[in-house]
C-alpha cells in the first residue's frame, strides 16, 4: 500500500493511463506539437499553425489554439464563443487558481504533451480543472477525473504527499475547501499520526539530527523514492526500518509544523477526535508555537531561535528555514524549464503583527483542556504574547484560567510579564498576577472538594510537564505543598517588583494578602519584599509604613530575619519591638524543650523515671547553645538600647512640660488674664484653709485615739497616702 508512491497505475477510461504521475492520452488534440517553448515571459506552442487564442495570466501570457482547449474545457468554449475579438482571440484568467503553472499543465494535458503529476502541483492544476469545467460530459477521462484518482489514490495513501498537498493547497482557498482537498488531506494525516509508531512503514522528518547525520543521510539514497530527475530534495528522514530505531511517539511533529495555522488546526482538531493522548496533543502545539513564533519557547535573541533543518540542494538562501525540513521543488519539466519552489519562504521574523494574532489566538484555543497538557511557563509566555498582540479577552480570560490551574509550576521569570496597557503605570503586570493567583485558590477550593488529582502519564512517551504532587499523600497535603510553593514564588514576585517607583502600596497589600495565612510557614520572603518596596519608596508616612508591615507576621520569621529586622532603621519602632519579643519567646521555648529533652534522655538511661529538676535561669543560660547565647545576648543588647532611647524620649517630654509651665507663668504675670489669674489665687487660698481645718481635725484625733492602739493606722495611712497624692 506505501509503495503507490513509486508504483504506475492504470486508471479506466478510453485508454488513457497515468504511470509513475504522467498523465498522456492516445487521442490527438488535432494540432501536432513537440512540446511548449518559453520565450521571456510568454508561452508558444511548438507547432507551425499560427496561434489564434492569447491567454493572459498575471504576467505570463500564453499563445495557443482554440480548438484542443475547446474540446475540453467548458469554460474555455463559452469564453471563446461570447468573445467579439477578431483573431487573435485575448482571454483574461488572472482569477484561475493555481496561477500561470496550473494553466500551463492544464494547455499541455489539452494539446495530449505528457505531464507529470505530483504532490506539489496536483492540487493546483485539480482546482484549475474544476475552474475550468474539464468534465467527463466534454470528453471521457478529462483532467478533473484523472487528477480526482491520483489524490484518492497515490496523495491519500502517504504521509509525505497528504502534507505536501496540504502545503500547496494554503495559495488556493477557498477552491481547495470548496473541492473537500483540505479536509480529505486532514484525516489522512490525521489518521496515519495516530497509528501505532511500530508498524510506521513510511518515512518521516522527525527531530532534526546532528550535522554529521543530516550529510550522511543526505548522501544516502532517498527515502521516499523519487525518480532520479524529479528534482526533489528530501531533508534527513528516518523510518523504523533504519538501524532497526524505535518510532518515537512525536516522529509527526516536525512534518505537521510546516503547514499554515489554519490548516494545522485543522489536523489537530481531526487528530483530537481520533483520540490521540492530550499531551502529545500539546507538546505539539508547543512545537508548533516554537517555530512560528521565536522566542516564546526558548530563551535568547530570535536570530537564536531560528530554526532550520538541512539546506537546498539547489543552493538556496542561507537564512533560516521555516519549512519544517520538507525542501521540495517543482519536478523537473521538459526542455530544461526553470524550477520553482512549491513552498514560499517563511522566516519567523517577517511574520506580521496581524499573522502573529492570528496564530496565538488558534494556539490558544485548540490546547486540549486537560490540566498539564502544557506546561505552565508555554501558557505564561503565550499569554505575555496575547497581550502584547491585543488578543480578545475572551481568550485571555480563558488563558489566565488555565494558568491558575498549574500555577504551582511557574517560575519568577515567567511571571515578570510587563504591563502593555496605555496607561503604564507600573512596570510589571501586577494586576494580571493577581487575577492568576485568584484562578489558583479557586481551582484549589474545587479540587479539595473533588478527587484527588490525576497523573495522566501513565505510558506517556514524552516528558511530562513539571508539577507538585504529593508524595503520596492524599489530596489535602498535594493542595498545601502547591499553596506554598505559590507563596514563595509570590514573595519572590513581591520582591522584584517592589523595586518600581510606581507601585501603589495597596496593589503590593493585596497581592501579599491573598494566600492564606498556613500558605507560608515562614515569612522570611515577604520580609524581604517589604524591605525592598521601603528602600524603593523611602517617602512613606509613619501609618503607611505600619500598614505594610501588618501583613508580615513576625513570629514567623528565622533568626536571620530577627537579627536584620532588629537593625532595620526602615521598620517602624514598634514592629522592631515585636520581632525582639517573637525572638524572646522563641529562644526561651528552644531552651525549655532543649532542657527537657536532655533530661528525658538522662532518664532514659538511668532507666528510672527521672524528675528533671527545674533550674534556675543561670543554669539555663549556661546549657544553652553558643549559637543560642550569642543572640540572646544580641536581642537583650538591643532591648536594652531601645529601653535606654525611651527614657531618652521621656526625659525629654519632661523637659518640654517644664518648659511649658514656664512660659504659661510668664503669660499670666502679664495681666492679659488678671480675672483667671485672681479667680485661681481666691480659689487656692480657700483649697489652703479648708486644708488647715483638716490638719487640725486630723491632730485632734491622732492625740485622742493614741490609746486606740493600731486599728486606726491601716486608715490614717491610706489618707495621707491620698492627701499627697492630690
Amino acid at each position: 500500500m506505501w509503495e503507490s508512491e513509486s508504483d504506475s497505475g492504470v486508471v479506466g477510461g478510453g485508454g488513457r493511463e497515468y504511470g509513475n504521475g504522467v498523465l498522456s492520452s492516445n487521442k490527438h488534440a488535432g494540432v501536432k506539437t513537440d512540446g511548449f517553448e518559453l520565450r521571456g515571459q510568454s508561452w508558444f506552442v511548438a507547432t507551425d499553425i499560427p496561434s489564434d487564442l492569447l491567454v493572459k495570466i498575471g504576467d505570463m501570457n500564453f499563445h495557443l489554439h482554440k480548438y484542443p482547449l475547446l474540446s475540453r474545457s467548458g469554460k474555455m468554449n463559452r469564453l471563446i464563443y461570447e468573445s467579439r475579438d477578431p483573431d487573435p482571440t485575448i482571454l483574461l484568467l488572472d482569477d484561475l487558481p493555481g496561477g500561470p503553472e496550473a494553466f500551463e499543465l492544464a494547455s499541455k494535458f489539452c494539446y495530449g504533451v505528457p505531464v507529470d503529476l505530483t504532490a506539489t502541483n496536483i492540487s493546483g492544476l485539480r482546482c484549475a480543472a474544476e475552474y475550468l469545467e474539464m468534465t467527463e460530459d466534454l470528453e471521457e477521462g478529462n483532467l478533473i477525473f484523472k487528477t480526482e484518482a491520483f489524490l484518492s489514490y497515490v496523495v491519500l495513501s502517504s504521509w509525505r504527499d497528504s502534507i505536501l498537498v496540504l502545503k500547496s493547497c494554503e495559495k488556493l482557498s477557498p477552491w481547495a475547501e470548496n473541492l473537500q482537498i483540505v479536509r480529505r488531506c486532514s484525516e489522512s494525516i490525521a489518521w496515519k499520526a495516530c497509528s501505532n509508531p511500530k508498524g510506521i512503514k513510511w518515512a518521516y522528518t522527525g527531530k532534526s539530527p546532528s550535522p554529521s547525520t543530516a550529510n550522511n543521510l543526505a548522501s544516502s539514497s532517498p527515502k521516499w523514492k523519487e525518480p532520479k530527475d524529479s528534482g526533489f530534495y528530501s531533508s534527513p528522514s528516518r523510518n523504523n526500518n533504519s538501524n532497526n530505531q524505535p518510532v518515537p511517539p512525536d516522529w509527526w511533529f516536525e512534518d505537521v509544523s510546516i503547514l499554515r495555522i489554519d490548516h494545522f488546526v485543522r489536523v489537530i482538531t481531526a487528530i483530537k477526535v481520533k483520540g490521540m493522548r492530550f499531551e502529545l496533543l500539546g507538546a505539539s502545539i508547543t512545537h508548533y508555537a516554537g517555530k512560528w513564533l521565536p522566542g516564546l519557547i526558548k530563551e535568547g535573541s530570535p536570530d537564536e531561535m531560528s530554526v532550520s533543518h538541512g539546506s537546498n540542494s539547489s543552493g538556496g538562501s542561507s537564512g533560516p528555514d521555516w519549512r519544517g525540513g520538507l525542501h521540495m521543488v517543482l519536478s523537473g519539466k521538459p526542455n530544461g524549464q526553470h524550477q520553482q519552489d512549491s513552498a514560499p519562504y517563511l522566516a519567523g521574523h517577517g511574520i506580521s503583527p496581524k499573522d502573529q494574532r492570528m496564530i496565538v489566538e488558534s494556539l490558544i484555543s485548540i490546547i486540549p483542556p486537560q490540566k498539564d497538557s502544557v506546561t505552565c511557563t508555554f501558557l505564561l509566555r503565550l499569554l505575555r504574547a496575547a497581550n502584547m498582540l491585543k488578543v480578545a479577552p475572551a481568550l485571555i480570560t480563558e488563558l489566565e484560567k488555565r494558568v491558575g490551574m498549574q500555577f504551582e509550576q511557574a517560575t519568577l521569570q515567567d511571571l515578570l510579564i510587563p504591563s502593555y496597557s496605555n496607561k503604564g503605570e507600573t512596570m510589571y503586570d501586577v494586576d494580571l498576577v493577581q487575577r492568576l493567583l485568584e484562578h489558583f485558590l479557586v481551582q484549589e477550593q474545587t479540587e479539595g472538594s473533588s478527587p484527588s488529582r490525576m497523573s495522566p502519564y501513565a505510558d506517556a512517551g514524552i516528558p511530562r510537564a513539571n508539577s507538585i504532587s504529593g508524595g503520596g499523600g492524599g489530596n489535602g497535603s498535594s493542595n498545601q505543598n502547591a499553596k506554598m510553593r505559590v507563596a514563595r514564588l509570590v514573595d519572590s514576585y513581591l520582591t522584584e517588583v517592589a523595586r518600581d517607583r510606581n507601585l501603589p502600596l495597596t496593589k503590593f497589600q493585596v497581592l501579599a494578602e491573598a494566600l492564606p495565612e498556613s500558605a507560608r510557614s515562614c515569612d522570611d520572603g515577604l520580609y524581604r519584599a517589604i524591605d525592598s518596596y521601603l528602600k524603593a519608596h523611602p517617602t512613606l508616612s509613619e501609618h503607611e509604613r505600619k500598614r505594610l508591615c501588618r501583613v508580615m507576621d513576625c513570629q514567623k520569621l528565622s533568626m536571620d530575619a530577627c537579627m536584620h529586622a532588629a537593625q532595620n532603621e526602615r521598620l517602624p519602632l514598634r514592629v522592631v519591638v515585636q520581632v525582639l519579643f517573637s525572638e524572646q519567646v522563641k529562644i526561651s521555648n528552644a531552651l525549655a524543650n532543649t532542657s527537657l529533652k536532655e533530661s528525658t534522655t538522662l532518664g532514659e538511661a538511668m532507666g528510672t523515671t527521672y524528675q528533671p529538676m527545674i533550674p534556675n535561669r543561670k543554669t539555663l543560660i549556661e546549657a544553652t547553645p553558643q549559637s543560642f547565647q550569642a543572640s540572646w545576648a544580641a536581642a537583650k543588647k538591643d532591648i536594652n538600647t531601645l529601653k535606654f532611647e525611651l527614657e531618652t524620649v521621656k526625659t525629654k517630654y519632661v523637659e518640654l512640660q517644664n518648659e511649658m509651665e514656664v512660659m504659661q507663668r510668664q503669660f499670666e504675670k502679664t495681666g492679659k488674664v488678671k480675672n483667671i489669674s485672681s479667680s485661681a489665687w481666691t480659689s487656692g487660698w480657700k483649697k489652703l484653709s479648708k486644708l488647715t481645718k483638716m490638719s487640725g481635725h486630723e491632730t485632734q484625733d491622732m492625740v485622742g485615739g493614741e490609746q486606740a492602739g493600731v486599728d486606726h493606722q491601716p486608715t490614717r495611712k491610706p489618707r495621707r497616702w491620698r492627701n499627697s497624692i492630690s
